[in-house]
């Protein structure tokens, strides 16, 4: 696995992480216990050194899991969690209660990286939720700070007024915005980006069809059109049978320029060959899964010629359909 420094932590983490939301079990089908432990050994086994997970995702399944597969391990591994959402006013003492509770459900002195998820811009922009990330930082809860966001305005707020050392942010296929909105913010400003939602909730793997049916309980079909948080959070805000289409466009493009490997693998490559990330973190529920996203890492890059291509496609076709808060 190839490896990329985690902003000025002073981390090297391989550039393919793993995304630990569907094994919380909020996917509507919920991952065995023992089947959600191999998947995350066989991350280790295939260079996967960084793990995002969340308070939320199965209530704290995930981060439960995670702390015994890392027992299995002999490899020094990175946990990313977040905070849970809106459980917490502006006051330091929730938020530091809530980050104990997390510590003592990994099984750590302190959490690698807290991460603000997705709060309201307003509450941002007040400012008390990065001074008491920095207070947890102080007090030796946390050893980083970060913030998932939505949109490019709350990524630029946060990083021009605060401290965090990681910002995570939507990039993919289809949120090319990033590009030309964010990226040149950064400047000199060296803060780690986390690339989330890389595959479209899977629609960038070109495996399913428009008939395809989600379980009642995957936010693919209870959030498909935004009916219960951000819709960029699902198909990254394209309408699902509009992703089908995209996603055929995107293969042709790729065919016609030599790239035949995998359309999952291509388009985590694709997001690889932007320096300005630090990891991105495709999920999985299977060690196959995990096992063919970190084959991406050694892929050569996209030639510029596709790029140009690609982003053609982006602007003419696909922004113009996305939807939600970017």
């Amino acid at each position: 696995m190839n490896t990329r420094p985690f902003g000025l932590t002073g981390l090297e983490v391989g550039e393919i992480g793993f995304g630990a939301w569907a094994i919380g079990g909020a996917w509507g089908n919920d991952v065995p216990e023992s089947e959600a432990i191999d998947t995350l050994l066989a991350c280790f086994e295939n260079g996967i050194d960084f793990l995002d997970t969340a308070h939320v995702y199965g209530d704290g399944r995930s981060e439960r899991l995670i702390a015994e597969a890392i027992k299995q391990t002999d490899k020094k591994i990175t946990v990313a969690t977040k905070l849970k959402r809106m459980a917490y006013d502006d006051s330091y003492e929730q938020m530091e209660a809530l980050a104990k509770e997390q510590v003592r459900r990994l099984g750590v002195d302190a959490l690698d990286l807290i991460q603000l998820h997705c709060e309201a811009f307003d509450r941002l922009q007040a400012g008390h939720l990065f001074e008491n990330m920095e207070r947890l930082r102080a007090n030796g809860l946390v050893r980083f700070t970060g913030a998932s966001v939505e949109t490019i305005e709350e990524a630029i707020f946060t990083i021009e007024n605060s401290n965090c050392d990681a910002l995570q942010v939507i990039f993919n296929l289809f949120r090319q915005r990033l590009i030309t909105d964010l990226f040149p913010e950064l400047n000199n400003r060296v803060v780690a980006i986390i690339a989330r939602v890389p595959l479209a909730s899977g629609v960038l793997t070109g495996k399913f069809h428009k008939d395809h049916t989600f379980e009642q309980g995957d936010h693919r079909g209870f959030n498909a059109n935004g009916e219960f948080f951000n819709v960029g959070e699902t198909f990254a805000g394209v309408p699902f049978d509009l992703g089908i289409d995209f996603a055929h466009k995107i293969q042709d493009l790729l065919k016609q320029h030599g790239r035949h490997e995998p359309l999952s693998q291509l388009a985590l490559r694709w997001i690889l060959d932007f320096p300005e990330v630090s990891v991105v973190i495709p999920g999985g529920k299977r060690p196959d899964q995990v096992k063919a996203n970190a084959a991406a890492s050694y892929l050569p890059p996209i030639s510029p010629e596709l790029h140009r291509a690609l982003y053609e496609l982006y602007s003419h076709e696909i922004d113009p359909t996305v939807r939600g808060p970017y």
